[in-house]
């Protein structure tokens, strides 16, 4: 009988995350401070996150974290989540390819990001913080910080992203069974957001909007609240690698290596978690395994950017980060996959791409749902929309398999499920849904 999944047993599961910038040929460049331009101090920082985590985010030389105990019994409620073989999809192809995925989608969040809400909460917690803020595009981040927060005692204030707010209800519906405080962004509760406002009345709000938001109300009582992110800072790719930590073991165990790997990205965090504890591999012996990126075609920062420093918002509050860029100024196409319509790139994924060791795959809208009803009707998940993007960037790379007459090892991240995105396959099914190209 061919195995199908494959788990850890809780003495496996990881005790360590995995710092990749300890084994990185060029250090990313540091975080700036936005009225300085120096880089950016560990007590400057403090200000805005938990300072557990910005000495996480400072840290270039250590390789291992430890997990802190309380976090790790925590992870034992849902990790480890099973590596499967998607048989269903490789006969739907009619590919040579061992295709396998991360199935994220399987604890009671229903998304990855759960993996990096409960350490931050637990280090705000530790730190005697009473509040937490944080945005949220499509939901799933605030849905987990929401969530993490009501473990740890916390008050969790939640900016979705308008766009987001009125297409996913039961989101937000659902952090607030949690005991968040859910708010469209822009809104008119912070000077950032009354600005945007003020400027465009009809803004339908970014990633970079709601972070504006966020950031700001975290920055009036940093002594009580403090702010959360759940991609982009080094610190949340850092806490994510325990998806492929995890998945190296399990990869172990089907007996293969992964040739390629690949996951969504909008500001990084699934896409590190997966990847880094692989390039490690790559950077420590030589492997060759390859790394892509799945962005959506009408938010190409990774095919289509700039490398610079720029800000990690609209307003401009944020630290200054080097990264892959369309501009803090940028609006995305209102596109389902909210998760990915940020308009940058995290500094370590910015850099490892800068230097030729991963790179970006841009995916039109349609393609992505295409990808997914095949994967729902041959596999029986339904993917989030940003999973989405992953999948179809695995389906290239098997149909190119079937080919070129070679059979490779694809591993991809599927990052969350899409029950609650149903309307989304509604109006795709129904033919409402178009294509947005990036202009």
């Amino acid at each position: 009988m061919k195995q199908k999944r494959f788990f850890l047993s809780d003495s496996e599961l990881p005790q360590q995350w995995y710092n990749i910038v300890a084994d990185m040929p060029q250090k990313p460049q540091p975080l700036l401070n936005p009225q300085t331009r120096q880089p950016a101090k560990l007590d400057e920082l403090s200000q805005i996150f938990a300072t557990e985590c910005c000495r996480q985010e400072l840290n270039t030389t250590e390789a291992w974290i430890d997990i802190p105990e309380q976090v790790q019994e925590l992870y034992r409620n849902y990790r480890s989540t099973p590596l499967v073989r998607a048989y269903g999809l490789e006969k739907a192809l009619d590919t040579p390819a061992h295709i396998y995925f991360k199935n994220e989608s399987v604890n009671p969040l229903g998304s990855h990001k759960i993996n990096s809400a409960i350490p931050q909460c637990y280090y705000c917690k530790q730190e005697g913080i009473t509040n937490v803020t944080t945005e949220t595009g499509a939901g799933q981040w605030g849905m987990a910080l929401s969530y993490a927060a009501r473990l740890f005692g916390l008050e969790a204030a939640v900016y979705q992203v308008k766009v987001s707010y009125n297409q996913k209800p039961y989101r937000r519906i659902l952090m607030q069974t949690f005991g968040a405080q859910v708010i469209a962004s822009p809104s008119m509760s912070t000077r950032a957001g009354k600005d945007i406002l003020t400027h465009d009345p009809n803004h339908n709000g970014s990633l970079g909007t709601a972070i504006s938001e966020a950031v700001e109300l975290a920055t009036t009582t940093p002594e009580k609240c403090k702010y959360t992110l759940g991609s982009v800072m080094n610190h949340v790719s850092l806490h994510q690698t325990i998806m492929g930590l995890e998945a190296e073991k399990q990869m172990e165990m089907a007996g293969e290596y992964p040739d390629k790997v690949i996951a969504c990205f909008g500001g990084g965090s699934n896409f590190s978690g997966i990847c880094f504890p692989f390039m490690r591999h790559n950077l420590r012996q030589g492997k060759k395994t390859e790394f892509i990126a799945a962005e959506p075609a009408s938010c190409p920062k990774i095919t289509r950017g700039e490398f610079r420093y720029d800000y990690g918002d609209e307003a401009g509050i944020t630290p200054l980060i080097p990264m892959f860029t369309l501009g803090h100024k940028f609006k995305p196409a209102n596109i389902h996959a909210g998760g990915l319509r940020y308009h940058g790139a995290g500094a370590i994924v910015s850099q490892l791409i800068k230097d030729g060791l991963m790179h970006g795959m841009d995916i039109p809208q349609l393609e992505s749902f295409d990808a997914g009803l095949l994967f729902a009707r041959s596999e029986g998940i339904i993917p989030a929309p940003e999973s989405c993007h992953a999948i179809a960037a695995t389906v290239r790379e098997a149909l190119k398999c079937k080919e070129e007459g070679k059979s490779k090892t694809l591993l991809f991240c599927l990052t969350g499920h899409g029950l609650i995105d149903a309307t989304a396959y509604e109006q795709y099914i129904n033919g409402d849904l178009i294509n947005y190209e990036y202009k």
